[in-house]
């Protein structure tokens, strides 16, 4: 069955990092290109970064130069590691395997809205909380 499960959301102080944790079972990330994705209160859900099956990134305008994504093929884990974070990033973030989450299909099936998208879709995670206060 595949799953993917998040962890390392927390609230920090404008300027501080996090690491996002993505580990993936039912699939290796060989498989597919994979994302995180944020949503923020009354927001589409937008995507933040991507990696490809062949470690080709993609970051959003917003993001570049400040969160780096990686992936630990051995522990099948994706990263999202974010610095100098700032109150706009505050969102939830989720993980999600490109094979099946892709922006359009997010928006075709599920409103724009990752968080229905994670309540059932076993392409999507279940979703880690960033909160940056300023």
């Amino acid at each position: 069955e595949m799953q993917l499960v998040e962890s390392g959301g927390d609230s920090v102080q404008a300027g501080g990092s996090l690491r996002l944790s993505c580990i993936a079972s039912g699939f290796t990330l060989n498989d597919s290109d994979m994302g995180w994705y944020r949503q923020a209160p009354g927001n589409e859900c937008e995507v933040v970064s991507t990696i490809s099956t062949d470690s080709m990134t993609y970051y959003s305008d917003s993001v570049k130069g400040r969160f780096t994504i990686s992936q630990d093929n051995a522990a099948n884990t994706v990263y999202l590691q974010m610095n100098n974070l700032k109150p706009e990033d505050t969102a939830v973030y989720y993980c999600a395997a490109l094979a099946g989450a892709s922006i359009f299909r997010l928006r075709r099936e599920y409103g724009g809205s990752c968080s229905e998208a994670a309540k059932s879709d076993p392409y999507w995670g279940q979703g880690t909380q960033v909160t940056v206060s300023s």
